[in-house]
């Protein structure tokens, strides 16, 4: 058996046993890089170590950290009443909002982790606030962050039509960008209704004034749900979805639809530690978005900024850091580092370029694509994916817009994965009674989108023939 076979079974195998056993899948999947790269592979210690995501580690610590002292001081609840009074109470729209915000920062050139990191816990804390599906407001983020990622002036978008022109392939970026938006926008109306949408448009915010702690904890689950996700798909978590949507299960009281009640909490004075927690969120997105700060570092000096300057609601924010999602996600991408290293990724690009029949090796390098960046950096997908494809696109038997396209939406959809940074963000930002079963959702939902983003970008843009 190649090692490269090895380290594909064994990534499985984590899986596996994470999911019958009672075991942290991260501490597996630490385990697992240790096993496979000094028995297999011949590596030092100090080899699997420096696949260790040092940047994604920074970026989970500082942005749950901050926004941990930001919503022991009160300015997350502040924030979130701001914007629903803003929308007139109408809860439905909150999560539109935050899609739109965040595909606006990713068209203008912010890194999509960037966005994510910036917008996912104002976001998260609507949801916990209003009683909205995390899973629901997460994935609008991550979607926006996505439809607005391949503009002209994006970073995937700079990164997609680099590659391209370099190697002399026809490309098209404006209709790279606009695909990419609408399918995400579909995409998105699809998760609207699916988590709970429907209901939400019936209901306003003064039928859910909660207080913090109340909507922390406002949606219990049964062990019976969360048994039941560990083996049934999409379809099955969607039923679930709908189950639960049941007034007073996580959703909140109802309105009848027709309900003109217009009235919505008046945001109170912000504090003196509110007021410097604001400037110092503020400065964390002029710096990354308008300087290219490392937002991870960024949002740590504020913290530390903060925590001299107001200590006493810094004083509890370390321990509420999602230490147990850090440890997943670090522990995968280690694990997936060394895949890299030792030429699982290249040798499953190559042997897709063997193929004789064109329609095939193309969809197939999208499901590559997908299922890749479901666990590494999308950013490196791309740059890698195109290249391989290459002498198969120049052969001219396959539109090489259409693929790139497909390629480009496949590799970036599945950003909802827990394991990508920016469902990890949406995890660790969830509350901690929600985190659980965020986790589980977004494995579920990202890695139903491995499967079908491929096909479905494979039937309209490729198959057709038309690009």
């Amino acid at each position: 058996m190649s090692i490269q076979l090895i380290t594909v079974v064994t990534l499985a195998l984590v899986f596996l046993i994470a999911t019958v056993l009672p075991v942290h899948m991260g501490a597996l999947a630490f385990v697992a890089a240790f096993v496979v790269g000094t028995a297999f592979v011949g590596e030092s210690t100090d080899d699997i170590v420096a696949g260790f995501p040092g940047d994604l580690f920074i970026i989970l610590v500082g942005v749950t950290l901050l926004f941990a002292i930001a919503k022991g001081n009160g300015t997350v609840d502040w924030l979130v009443q701001v914007a629903v009074r803003a929308v007139g109470g109408r809860i439905a729209l909150i999560p539109w909002v935050m899609f739109l915000v965040t595909a606006v920062l990713t068209a203008v050139g912010a890194v999509v982790p960037a966005a994510v990191a910036i917008i996912a816990p104002i976001g998260m804390g609507f949801a916990a606030r209003y009683r909205i599906n995390p899973v629901l407001m997460g994935l609008l983020i991550i979607n926006g962050a996505s439809a607005g990622g391949f503009s002209p002036m994006s970073i995937f978008g700079s990164i997609v039509n680099g590659v391209v022109g370099r190697n002399n392939l026809p490309s098209n970026p404006s209709l790279l960008f606009v695909s990419s938006f609408l399918f995400n926008l579909t995409l998105s109306v699809i998760v609207f209704f699916i988590f709970g949408g429907r209901e939400l448009m019936r209901r306003k915010a003064t039928a859910i004034s909660l207080t913090p702690a109340r909507a922390a904890v406002a949606t219990p689950v049964s062990a019976h749900v969360e048994d039941v996700t560990r083996t049934e798909g999409l379809v099955s978590t969607a039923t679930e979805e709908a189950a639960e949507r049941k007034p007073g299960i996580g959703c909140g009281d109802s309105i009848e639809p027709g309900s003109r009640d217009e009235t919505v909490e008046r945001p109170k004075p912000l504090t003196r530690e509110g007021i410097c927690t604001l400037i110092g969120l503020a400065g964390l997105a002029v710096g990354a978005l308008a300087f290219g700060l490392d937002v991870g570092f960024t949002a740590l000096t504020v913290a530390a900024l903060l925590s001299i300057v107001c200590p006493s609601s810094a004083k509890a924010a370390v321990g509420q850091v999602a230490w147990p999602t850090v440890l997943l996600i670090c522990g995968i991408v280690t694990y997936v580092s060394l895949m890299e290293r030792v030429g699982t990724i290249d040798w499953l690009g190559n042997a897709v370029t063997t193929i004789g029949a064109p329609l095939l090796a193309a969809i197939i390098i999208c499901l590559i694509g997908a299922l890749v960046s479901a666990f590494a950096s999308t950013t490196g997908i791309l740059g890698a994916l195109i290249p391989l494809a290459v002498p198969f696109l120049l052969a001219g038997e396959i539109g090489a817009v259409g693929l790139i396209i497909a390629l480009s939406i496949s590799s970036s959809v599945v950003d909802s994965s827990p394991f990508s940074t920016s469902g990890a963000l949406v995890v660790a930002n969830s509350p901690e009674a929600e985190r659980d079963r965020v986790f589980r959702r977004l494995m579920v939902w990202g890695f139903s989108m491995c499967a079908i983003a491929p096909t479905a970008t494979w039937i309209i843009f490729v198959a057709p023939g038309w690009l």
